[in-house]
């Protein structure tokens, strides 16, 4: 597999083209409790990040990677005129190809430790539950273990975000501890499960 390309998705670096998305995944209040936030993010402040964006994981010791669809491929298969295998996942998908659809970030970088957390987003409702998180995931996997040469990652989840779990325990993050009462949110009072992943 190419590095940080998969089937159904590929990960790049941010651009600054990225600002409308970044403004608006930053801003969508309703998954400020999935990253602790309070409060917006200006323009300014986020064109700010993203020029600084360049810095590598040893330096800013984080590492944000936009999620992808891949471009349609240009050629069509010879056989009466059938689309391409990537032309018919784009199509079954029901999404434009290369359509930023998420982000997925590598926080709290540790290279002495060689851990980091992970933390995924795929920012419209209508494209989750595609397996795009799930491949994205992966080739993160594969990044941190084969280049950055990390020991282990490491998430949390709130009680209750069944999907999350789902999606890092099928790639192997074990349950490894639960903060009691740890997150205060409008229905209460929620734990947080801590999840691992030795590479």
């Amino acid at each position: 597999m190419q590095l940080l390309k998969g089937q159904k998705v590929f990960l790049r670096a941010l651009e600054p083209s990225d600002i409308d998305e970044v403004y608006q995944w930053e801003n969508d209040s309703s998954i400020w409790h999935l990253s602790n936030t309070i409060s917006p993010y200006s323009r300014f402040v986020l064109e700010q990040y993203l020029a600084e964006a360049h810095q590598d994981i040893f330096t800013a010791k984080q590492l944000r990677l936009v999620i992808c669809l891949p471009a349609v491929a240009q050629a069509m298969t010879q056989q009466a005129g059938l689309p391409t295998v990537a032309q018919a996942r784009t199509q079954q998908a029901g999404l434009p190809a290369g359509k930023a659809i998420g982000c997925i970030d590598i926080f709290d970088f540790d290279p002495l430790h060689q851990r980091a957390g992970v933390g995924v987003l795929i920012a419209e409702e209508a494209d989750r539950g595609k397996g795009f998180a799930s491949e994205a995931l992966q080739l993160l996997i594969e990044y941190c273990r084969d280049t950055i040469h990390l020991h282990q990652l490491y998430c949390n989840i709130t009680e209750g975000n069944e999907s999350s779990k789902k999606l890092f325990t099928n790639l192997g993050f074990c349950i490894c501890g639960t903060k009691k009462s740890w997150l205060r949110e409008k229905d209460g009072w929620k734990d947080e499960l801590m999840l691992q992943k030795m590479l």
